[in-house]
């Protein structure tokens, strides 16, 4: 199907439906039998238990079973600052695939603070963290969405530490899993290990910068990491990117060119057509190269081929090997609420990193990560959430 007919259905269908999340109470309401027990006079009594024993709450409302999705608009994949109203499509759609995948209830909530403070100020991320902070009673994990970097990076952190339920900022984490997940696979179909492999990530932003993380987590010894001035140093003045220059272990420098000199892995988080088949060429043999950036990849698969890639996986629907992040986040937030986690933590995302990845059973060319609608991967995930 064309984009230009998938936009014009989208439209259509979204116009059709004003909007794709509904809510429909659990319990019926038929008559004044029914109304005394759901609303009043009974629910006092189950108000005032709760209230005397708060850590029952899961329990007694949704708190234990519903996510919150929530977003600022600040950087939309493929859009990048559309706002609050803009972002509200994109959460909905994200509680749709919570509830699809892994029968968990989300809803979508969208943060407006141009009214109040100034964009990219410290006072903006204060009011996110608070507005958060402020509605998380109601929910039994929070799913952070499309918040742009470096800002989402402290805004994630203070409010993990503020609460005790889990805190997720997708596109960072989720993320991260995917990945770490195809390349678990990707590398045993070139015979390559994770320790030894020169891995090259295109893009410091959220996702670069988690995706960095765990592979140096889960043993990656040499990770070169790029923005649009080129590989990383230490001299960098922002504290995130001071970290992502540790990874890189031989010390490489320059650009693009320089860091994919006898690579063996390509992670494009980025944007779209920055890389050539002729940089493709530069890499070592069996390169392996996740060119994510969408609509439009880094490169397409078809250059990525003619520069020799062995292995090529995108963002998209309609080539093989889609790293997406839906694989990840459903059944990472079923695992934490079924088994009351409190924090997800990077041993947890490399144990659904391998999950996922254990699912492909013969990892090829053409297929290193299960489908998305594959019925066994959100079990697989929940299962190692604890």
């Amino acid at each position: 199907m064309k984009r230009l007919d998938v936009a014009k259905k989208a439209l259509i269908l979204h116009k059709k439906l004003a909007g794709k999340i509904r809510v429909v109470p659990a319990a019926p309401v038929r008559n004044r039998a029914d109304l005394s027990l759901v609303y009043t006079p009974g629910v006092a009594a189950v108000s005032s238990y709760v209230a005397k024993n708060p850590e029952e709450a899961r329990e007694y409302t949704i708190k234990g079973r519903m996510v919150a999705v929530i977003s600022d608009g600040s950087a939309v994949l493929g859009l990048g600052n559309i706002g609050a109203l803009g972002a509200l499509p994109v959460m909905e759609g994200k509680c749709a695939l919570f509830k699809t995948f892994a029968g968990v209830d989300a809803f979508p909530i969208v943060l407006d603070l141009s009214t109040t403070v100034e964009a990219g100020t410290q006072a903006e991320i204060d009011a996110i963290v608070e507005t958060v902070i402020r509605v998380a009673p109601a929910f039994g994990g929070i799913n952070l969405e499309d918040i742009g970097a470096p800002k989402c990076f402290e805004i994630e952190r203070r409010i993990i530490e503020a609460l005790d339920i889990p805190v997720m900022h997708d596109d960072q984490h989720g993320t991260a899993v995917v990945v770490l997940a195809a390349m678990i696979n990707a590398l045993k179909v070139v015979g390559k290990k994770m320790q030894s492999a020169r891995i090259v990530i295109l893009g410091a932003g959220a996702a670069g910068t988690a995706t960095a993380r765990l592979l140096h987590v889960a043993g990656a010894k040499n990770v070169i990491v790029l923005d649009s001035k080129g590989i990383i140093k230490r001299s960098r003045p922002q504290p995130h990117k001071q970290e992502l220059a540790t990874f890189n272990g031989e010390g490489v420098t320059g650009n693009l060119q320089d860091a994919l000199k006898d690579a063996d892995v390509l992670l494009g988080v980025s944007g779209p057509n920055l890389v050539k088949a002729a940089d493709i060429r530069l890499m070592a043999k069996k390169a392996v190269v996740l060119a994510m950036a969408n609509p439009t990849p880094e490169i397409m698969p078809d250059e990525a081929k003619r520069g020799g890639a062995m292995v090529i996986g995108t963002g998209r629907s309609d080539f093989p090997n889609q790293i997406n992040n839906s694989l990840a986040f459903p059944g990472i937030f079923r695992g934490a609420l079924d088994n009351h986690v409190t924090k997800i933590t990077d041993t947890m995302k490399v144990r659904a990193a391998k999950a996922i990845a254990g699912l492909v059973k013969k990892p090829s060319a053409h297929k290193i990560v299960p489908d998305m609608f594959d019925k066994r991967v959100a079990p697989a995930v929940a299962k190692v959430i604890r």
